[in-house]
């Protein structure tokens, strides 16, 4: 996925997600502010898009009535909704990645049926996406810093080197900082 990066990380009790600005059509930056990251079910569940907006945003809306159905259960939704995305004709064409989480779980979701929790509580999505991951499991192992603040440093790395990724973050979390997990 070009044109994005979504990164996320779970960490004493608190996970976070940042989401760059940048839309791409192309070669060319079409727009620095974009919001990438938006919160679902009352508030409760955090999620970041990368691809195709008018994918991501279809896809959104798909994800968010799995969360309605399962009450809030996220894992449940995740499975739900990655097996609808993988068999249904129309969303199997949708070019688009996903990143949930609560401040339980973190979790990836693609079309081809994927469902990933990292073992480490870090996960990056996009063209950035190796950048900030790289940033974001160095500064887990060498720093006391919140999980927001990993995801805010990290995507400012990414930023440095992706030319995909800028630096005008949105940056969400659920949990509190350092409570137990």
């Amino acid at each position: 996925m070009k044109a994005t990066t979504i990164v996320g990380v779970r960490r004493g009790g608190q996970v976070a997600l940042a989401g760059d600005g940048q839309v791409t059509l192309e070669t060319t930056i079409v727009k620095a502010g974009a919001r990438k990251i938006r919160r679902m079910y009352q508030g409760r569940v955090l999620a970041g898009f990368a691809g195709s907006v008018a994918d991501a945003q279809a896809l959104a809306d798909k994800f968010e009535g799995k969360l309605e159905q399962s009450a809030g259960n996220l894992r449940r939704a995740v499975i739900e909704f990655a097996k609808e995305w993988r068999t249904d004709r129309v969303l199997r064409r949708l070019e688009a990645m996903m990143v949930v989480a609560d401040p339980e779980h973190l979790l990836l979701v693609s079309g081809d049926g994927n469902i990933i929790e990292p073992d480490d509580g870090v996960l990056a999505i996009g063209s950035g996406g190796a950048f900030a991951q790289a940033a974001a499991k160095a500064l887990v192992r060498h720093t006391d810093l919140s999980a927001r603040e990993i995801v805010e440093n990290a995507l400012l790395i990414a930023a440095e080197i992706c030319i995909y990724t800028n630096d005008k973050i949105v940056v969400d979390s659920l949990g509190e900082a350092g409570a137990s997990e």
